[in-house]
Order: structure tokens, then C-alpha cells, then sequence
């Protein structure tokens, strides 16, 4: 059973989402938030699994709860929704820990497969619309840094290998790529992110448009 608190200042929104999940096995919906403050108070009061987090919301914006759910509650994973007219805050959701997000207007089927995605550890990244919105912001001037240390200490293949996770390829599309193994791919990744300190997918995307190691063109 996925745990679920919806955040949205939207009652109708809210009330969409929930008549999705009351009629899906598997899920069950434990509080609703108009605002981040509530969020941040019902992740603590229910510990779910995953927060649907909007962006836009009074007081407490999706952003700043993110930051203080995943500070104070790192196991408590954060979905984040936005619309292509606030596209500039997705790399701010991911910095602040979003396992993912999802456009407003996305087929309920996609929602909840991102939901288990997500509740599984792992980040939704891999849509072409999500990476778009990605590359973009992370192209512009002010978010790019000096190379890390860290990026000296990845083999080659490693860096390889970081590059096509900030391009948004799955373990199984990034050992088609490179004509390996699913098992090697695997193992590749976990590599990076321990070397590089990275908690999951979404954090070597931060690092890989950070550091310059990937550009939009490139990616």
C-alpha cells in the first residue's frame, strides 16, 4: 500500500487526485494540504510514502516544503507538480530533493505510475517533456559550477554513464546504449552515486548540468 498526501491549493485538484487513488488498489490517500506549511505538518503527522507537491501554493510555496520535508524527513519521498509556465522552478524542486515531477495535465495513468515509481527509491526522469524542461533552465549561465572533485574520481565509463542518466535513460536503455549488461549498467550507477555522494537519480542530474559535465546539446 503506497501512502499518499496530496498538497495542492486546489480543493478541485485535490478531490481529482484522491477519486483517482480511492479507486486504485494499492494506494490510500492519508491527509490533504492547501498549503506547504500543512505538508510539511501532515508528512510529519503520517510519515507517507510520497507527498504530491504543487508548486504554487500560499504561504509555504512546493519548494520550501520540499526542502524542509526531505531535511527533516529524508525517507518521505516528493513528487512535484508544475505547468510549462513555471518550467523554471523544476531544477529548484530537484535540488531540493524531488524524486521527480509531473506537467498538471498528465494522463492519470502516468500518475500513478510515477507514484510507484517513485514510492520504489527511484526518480521520474525519463519522459522527453521532463527532460526538456530539465536541460533548458539547467542550461543557463547561473546554475553551472567548476567541475567537482568528485566528477575527477569517475572512470571514464562512469562518466559515460553519468551522462546518459542526466539525459534520462533507464539502467536497461543505458545498457542497450553502451552493449552491456542490465547487471553492469546497475552496477555503474551505484558507483557513481556513492563516489559522487549522491542519495538517487535525480541528484546526479543536479551534478551532471552542475558541474558542466553534461549540456543540454550533449545530453
Amino acid at each position: 500500500m503506497i501512502r499518499v498526501v496530496l498538497a495542492d491549493d486546489q480543493v478541485l485538484v485535490r478531490a481529482g487526485f484522491r477519486l483517482l487513488l480511492d479507486t486504485e488498489d494499492g494506494f490510500e490517500v492519508v491527509g490533504e494540504a492547501g498549503d506547504g506549511a500543512e505538508a510539511v505538518r501532515l508528512a510529519h503527522e503520517h510519515h507517507p510514502d510520497v507527498v504530491v507537491m504543487d508548486i504554487r501554493m500560499p504561504g509555504t510555496d512546493g519548494l520550501e516544503a520540499t526542502r524542509r520535508v526531505k531535511a527533516e524527513l529524508p525517507d518521505v519521498k516528493v513528487l512535484v507538480l508544475t505547468t510549462f509556465n513555471v518550467d523554471e522552478y523544476v531544477f529548484e524542486a530537484l535540488k531540493s530533493g524531488a524524486s521527480g515531477f509531473l506537467l498538471k495535465d498528465t494522463d492519470p495513468v502516468e500518475l500513478l505510475h510515477a507514484l510507484r515509481v517513485v514510492a520504489q527509491g527511484d526518480a521520474l526522469l525519463a519522459p522527453s517533456v521532463t527532460r526538456r524542461l530539465i536541460e533548458e533552465f539547467a542550461a543557463r549561465p547561473e546554475h553551472r559550477r567548476p567541475d567537482p572533485a568528485a566528477l575527477r574520481e569517475l572512470t571514464a565509463r562512469e562518466r559515460e554513464v553519468l551522462a546518459l542518466v542526466a539525459g534520462g535513460l533507464s539502467n536497461e536503455e543505458i545498457a542497450d546504449h553502451l552493449v552491456i549488461s542490465p547487471a553492469t549498467s546497475r552496477t555503474h550507477v551505484s558507483r557513481v552515486m556513492v563516489k559522487l555522494g549522491a542519495r538517487d537519480r535525480a541528484q546526479l542530474v543536479v551534478l551532471a548540468y552542475e558541474s558542466g559535465l553534461v549540456t543540454p546539446r550533449r545530453a
